[in-house]
């Protein structure tokens, strides 16, 4: 009897990592399929050359806290790390390099440089697993 229940959870979470197996990859589907489209890659395009012309303008006041990012990567210095902004867009290389709350203390958009190393601003983020 015991065993009855301990395979029928089995099965149950069998199920359930199907099933949500399933509906990741359909999600991915779908938007490949979004992104895909010629008037959305435009858009993006717009926004990516929007982002870069912002980080440009405000690297000549922003870059000493790439600099200390840098450094403090080079360091290990875990102090420095933990006290700066979380946001970031880990699949597109962009790590916000000023301080955490600097969105709502000094009103700047996250900034940073992107992974070809161009100075970048963008506003809102998302996790690195999303």
């Amino acid at each position: 009897m015991a065993g009855d229940r301990v395979e029928e959870r089995r099965v149950q979470e069998a199920v359930r990592r199907h099933v949500r197996t399933s509906a990741f990859a359909e999600a991915e589907k779908v938007i490949s399929f979004v992104l895909s489209d010629p008037r959305v890659q435009e858009v993006r395009a717009q926004v990516e050359a929007a982002e870069t012309q912002i980080g440009r303008e405000l690297c000549a006041r922003l870059q000493p806290f790439q600099d200390r990012f840098e450094q403090a990567v080079r360091d290990g210095d875990a102090a420095v790390l933990a006290g700066i902004c979380p946001g970031k867009h880990g699949r597109w290389g962009r790590i916000c390099v000023l301080d955490d709350g600097h969105e709502t203390s000094i009103e700047e958009p996250h900034w940073g440089y992107n992974s070809e190393g161009r100075p970048i601003a963008w506003v809102g983020s998302v996790p690195d697993d999303w």
